[in-house]
């Protein structure tokens, strides 16, 4: 059910990258999610948005040799998921949210994006994380 609704709030998240309408209601539709996963999905865009600024010091910081603004939309916009559920979400653990993420920029980035999304999150998760938790 979550994946479902990760796959679109990161379609969601990705064209709001590029400073264009909001894209929810074509993609939900297009998706058939149900109530449940549009409220998921709904929550997830809402966190990266609510917390954009933050989620960018935290890729500058961890994404080394490339600053925020250089990473590849399809990239960033699967670790601003990623970042919204490890630290707003606490029902996910975060290693899910990892594999998650993951997997979205093995199907819709580049041959090397999997390993780059995994190392990102992985330091900010062990950088990062227990300070949230305090």
């Amino acid at each position: 059910m979550r994946s479902k609704a990760r796959e679109c709030a990161f379609k969601v998240i990705f064209s709001l990258s590029f400073g264009g309408g909001d894209s929810r209601r074509a993609v939900y539709r297009a998706s058939e999610l149900d109530e449940e996963e549009i409220g998921y999905a709904d929550k997830l865009v809402a966190l990266t948005e609510a917390h954009r600024d933050e989620f960018a010091a935290l890729l500058d910081k961890y994404a080394i040799g490339f600053s925020e603004k250089r990473i590849f939309p399809a990239d960033k916009s699967a670790l601003l998921l990623a970042l919204a559920e490890i630290f707003y979400v606490e029902d996910v653990p975060a290693v899910v949210s990892i594999d998650e993420a993951v997997g979205l920029a093995k199907k819709y980035s580049t041959e090397k994006s999997a390993g780059f999304v995994n190392g990102v999150l992985a330091a900010v998760v062990a950088g990062e994380k227990h300070e949230h938790i305090d």
